[in-house]
C-alpha cells in the first residue's frame, strides 16, 4: 500500500481546500503509485483539473469512462465530474486543481462568455494528446505552469497567465455540442450513486441488502446495480462491504476494541467472514494491521 490517500464526504466530494480564497489554486506533484492500493480513488469537486502524466501511465475513470493515459499525455476534468486514477507502476502525475473564479470573476463578461459556457455543458472531460496540435499546445503550457510551481513563490500572475492561455485554447476546440447522452446523463446518475452511496454510509452497521439499498432513491434492484458498474465500476453490496473495512480499518488504528467487537460493530456477523475480508484488501491480518498503524 501506498502512503497517502484522497479524502471524501459521504457524498465522494473532496474535503480538502484547494488553494485560499484569495488565491484558490494548487498544485500536486504526485506519484499515483504512491497512493493507497496505488489509486486517487473516486472523488469530486467544484474545481477544475488538469493533470499531465509526466512519466509512466495512467489509467482515468470518469463515471463510466476509461481513459488510458500514455507519457505525455493529460486530461482536464470539468467541475463536478465524478473521477478516480489508477497506475500499474510508478506514475509521476503533476495536476492542478482551481476555482473557474480565478479565471474571472462571476457576473463579468469573461466568465459569462468563456467559462460558465464550459461548465454548464455536457463535457465532464477532455483528453489531451500530445499529437493533436491544440492539446500539445495546452499540455506544452502546462509544463510551464508546473514549472513555475518549483520556484520560491512571486509566480501567481504569471500562473493565471499561462492558465488563460490554455483556457483559450481549451475554449476555442473543445466540441461542447455534440457529447453523447451518455455524458449528458452522467451527472444525473451521479446524483443517484452519491444518495444510494449516502444510505450504505448511514446504515452501514446495519443489516442492509441491494433492496433496501435500491428504495433509497427508489429505483429497481437492476437499476441500481447498472449505476454503480458503471458509474464506479462495482457493485451495491461489494461497495458495501468495502466500506465497512473501511470504518473498521479506522477502529482497529484508533480503539483497543477487540476484533470480533469491531466486526459486529461494522456491520459483519461472522468474525471469521470479516478477517477473511480483511486480508484480502488490505493484504495483513487484522491483528498486523493494527500493529503497523497503533
Amino acid at each position: 500500500m501506498g502512503a497517502y490517500k484522497i479524502h471524501t464526504d459521504d457524498t465522494l466530494r473532496e474535503t480538502v481546500v484547494h488553494g485560499s480564497q484569495a488565491y484558490p489554486f494548487a498544485y500536486y506533484p504526485e506519484n499515483i503509485w504512491e497512493f493507497d492500493f496505488h489509486r486517487i480513488d473516486w472523488h469530486w469537486h467544484n474545481e477544475l483539473e488538469f493533470l499531465l502524466v509526466e512519466k509512466g501511465a495512467a489509467i482515468c475513470f470518469a463515471g463510466d469512462n476509461r481513459i488510458e493515459l500514455s507519457e505525455g499525455s493529460g486530461v482536464f476534468i470539468n467541475r463536478g465530474t465524478l473521477h478516480r486514477y489508477e497506475a500499474q507502476s510508478s506514475a509521476f502525475c503533476p495536476n492542478i486543481v482551481f476555482d473557474a473564479t480565478l479565471l474571472a470573476p462571476e457576473d463579468t463578461l469573461i466568465y459569462e462568455k468563456y467559462v460558465k459556457p464550459v461548465l454548464r455543458s455536457s463535457v465532464a472531460f477532455q483528453v489531451l494528446q500530445p499529437d493533436v496540435a491544440w492539446q500539445h499546445h495546452i499540455l506544452e503550457t502546462l509544463n510551464r505552469i508546473f514549472s513555475i510551481q518549483e520556484t520560491n513563490g512571486g509566480n501567481e500572475l504569471h500562473t493565471i497567465q499561462l492558465l488563460l492561455q490554455c483556457w483559450d485554447i481549451l475554449y476555442q476546440n473543445m466540441d461542447m455540442d455534440s457529447i453523447s447522452p451518455a455524458v449528458r446523463r452522467l451527472n444525473h446518475r451521479q446524483a443517484k450513486l452519491q444518495i444510494m452511496m449516502q444510505y450504505i454510509h448511514n446504515h452501514y452497521k446495519e443489516a442492509i441488502t441491494l433492496d433496501m439499498i435500491a428504495s433509497s432513491v427508489p429505483m429497481s434492484k437492476s437499476g441500481a446495480l447498472h449505476i454503480f458498474r458503471s458509474c464506479i465500476q462495482t457493485s451495491p453490496v461489494s461497495y458495501l462491504i468495502q466500506y465497512r473495512l473501511t470504518q473498521a480499518a479506522t477502529q482497529l488504528r484508533s480503539t483497543q476494541k477487540s476484533i470480533s467487537s469491531i466486526a459486529a460493530d461494522t456491520g459483519f456477523l461472522d468474525t471469521g467472514y470479516f478477517c477473511r475480508k480483511f486480508k484480502q484488501r488490505y493484504h495483513l491480518s487484522a491483528n498486523e494491521y493494527r500493529r503497523q498503524n497503533s
